[in-house]
């Protein structure tokens, strides 16, 4: 995973106590937090257009006076941030149904309160660990993008074909080309996209949302 520095930990908690505590206990472990005291404040800091390029999760309580750590989590999902940014929720000993019902819909775990120990810190940075891997994944899928849009439409109709395992003299039948004009293409394809193979190719394309 990335060093300590990189990453980014949200506590959004109505409670002071319990956001210097954890703000303390991320710090003593080397990482970096922001906190928030209201699920509202914490949204209009992701509305005013908070990066989300490092890994991030996000400690949230579940009951909180005004719009609660359920709905800002609903809020989420309906963003996909939760993919970028996973959710470990806050709860008392009376939420824990609640929280084990938001881990069912995509959170990613609970911690009971009082959860001020080195376990939280844990599975915070499997979380982090989580994000990057997203992230990295995310980015991945956004330059194959980029290089498809590369392509002419013939380049593509011969990609689709050399995916499919095909060799030249039947994709020149399929396409009524000729087999030195797919082998031109077949080679531009190649370069555009980065790879030295069909097999290379077809692994690539697999990234593909």
């Amino acid at each position: 995973m990335q060093s300590a520095i990189d990453a980014l930990v949200y506590v959004v908690d109505d409670d002071a106590s319990v956001r210097d505590a954890l703000a303390w206990l991320l710090r003593s472990r080397r990482l970096t937090s922001e906190v928030f005291d209201s699920a509202e404040a914490f949204q209009r800091h992701l509305e005013r257009g908070a990066a989300l390029d490092q890994p991030r999760c996000l400690l949230l309580d579940v009951r909180m006076p005004g719009l609660s750590g359920l709905a800002l989590f609903d809020w989420l999902i309906e963003r996909r941030l939760q993919l970028a940014m996973p959710v470990i929720f806050l709860t008392g000993h009376a939420d824990v149904a609640t929280a084990v019902d938001a881990v069912k819909r995509g959170a990613f775990d609970f911690c009971e309160k009082p959860c001020y120990d080195n376990a939280l810190v844990d599975r915070v940075q499997q979380a982090l660990a989580q994000s990057q891997a997203f992230l990295q994944t995310d980015r991945r899928k956004g330059l194959l993008r980029e290089r498809q849009e590369e392509l002419t439409e013939r380049e593509r109709d011969v990609m689709r074909l050399v995916v499919d395992g095909l060799p030249n003299k039947l994709i020149a039948d399929r396409l009524d080309i000729s087999v030195r004009t797919v082998e031109v293409h077949r080679a531009r394809v190649f370069d555009k996209m980065d790879v030295k193979s069909a097999v290379e190719l077809a692994n690539l394309l697999r990234l593909a949302p």
